[in-house]
């Protein structure tokens, strides 16, 4: 066979639709969302405040647990299961996922009694799951269902029984798991903002363990990290010319230059800005100090203070610059917008 002789395969087109097709696609779509919203909703009254109810108690027994908890269901469930136990790893309560068919086959040893173990099935009778919940419960692990039937064999083993029940599925032929296990994501999203609340859990624990993340990056980046330090800061003392201070401004690059005493202690500022309106009345710089011109009271920032904080200045205040001092008034550092931006903190 020849190069000549393969066929290459037709570009993907988009099928023209006609008005009436349109309006049945649209019409399915969102009588698919209205029976997923209503699986959700649904949920709600089944939740008590009273203490013997499932889901405090359910909180209550993941709260105490020392180990992690195990999160696990097959197929879809299983797909559910690992999102659950992401997001509770993520909030403060160490999680992981556990195939039930590679757990009847070696993956039981991940899991000791020391754990919570969570398990997902609609129906309750997952083959998979039924194989290895006997064993769990002769550990001594603490054992939460989650599943659409409190009288399955896995809701009457389990020490506490979510109800994830749905009354129908999205799929047409009520058939393909869909509102089911969107409630069941819905219910691991409780837990996991319930135990996050019980626990304290706040911005910067969420920070350390998303460091490669956006919110990462605000809120462990500090000023140090990113201000412009030693050479790179512009500054001159207070009795140098304007034209002098508009050298410094020139050669370190940010529109701006400090003002400084001979200890350098932070004095003053004069910007690009300052200049541009000084231009409107001055036409002899020669003999105008700096120190007569520069603003007296310039915004600061502390170096351990966070990167955000000091963008929070520059949007209150409407600059592009910003002095950094320490706790003695010194000046240690400046920075530029770019420079936050470059540092992907805004």
């Amino acid at each position: 066979m020849s190069v000549s002789d393969v066929k290459t395969p037709p570009a993907a087109t988009s099928l023209p639709l006609d008005a009436k097709v349109s309006a049945h696609l649209v019409a399915m779509a969102r009588e698919t969302l209205q029976i997923e919203a209503d699986a959700i909703l649904s949920l709600i009254d089944r939740l008590r405040t009273d203490e013997t109810q499932s889901f405090p108690r359910a909180v209550a027994l993941l709260l105490g647990c020392t180990g992690r908890v195990v999160v696990s269901g097959m197929g879809k469930s299983g797909h559910i299961a690992r999102k659950i136990a992401s997001t509770l790893s993520s909030t403060g309560t160490p999680a992981l996922f556990v195939h039930p068919a590679e757990a009847a086959h070696g993956d039981l040893g991940m899991i000791t009694e020391n754990d919570a173990f969570i398990a997902i099935s609609n129906s309750g009778e997952s083959d998979e799951l039924m194989s290895i919940v006997p064993v769990i419960k002769r550990m001594g692990t603490a054992l939460i269902a989650m599943t659409g039937n409190a009288d399955s064999s896995l809701g009457k083993l389990a020490a506490v029984h979510l109800d994830v029940g749905v009354a129908k599925e999205a799929c047409p032929l009520n058939l393909a798991p869909t509102a089911s296990t969107t409630a069941a994501l819905a219910m691991g999203d409780a837990l996991a903002v319930a135990l996050l609340d019980a626990r304290g859990f706040r911005e910067d624990d969420f920070a350390r363990s998303h460091p490669g993340g956006a919110l990462g990056r605000k809120l462990l980046t500090h000023v140090r990290d990113v201000m412009r330090s030693g050479e790179a800061i512009p500054a001159v003392a207070g009795d140098v010319s304007l034209s002098a201070a508009l050298l410094e401004i020139t050669r370190k690059g940010i529109a701006m230059t400090a003002v400084v005493d001979a200890d350098f202690h932070l004095e003053g500022v004069f910007t690009d800005g300052d200049l541009r309106r000084l231009l409107e009345n001055v036409q002899d710089f020669s003999r105008i100090r700096i120190a007569d011109v520069m603003h007296r009271s310039p915004r600061s920032v502390g170096p351990d203070q966070l990167a955000v904080e000091a963008v929070k200045i520059m949007e209150q205040y409407r600059i592009n610059q910003l002095l950094v001092t320490d706790t003695d008034g010194k000046l240690v550092g400046a920075l530029h917008i770019h420079d936050l931006t470059r540092a992907k903190v805004i």
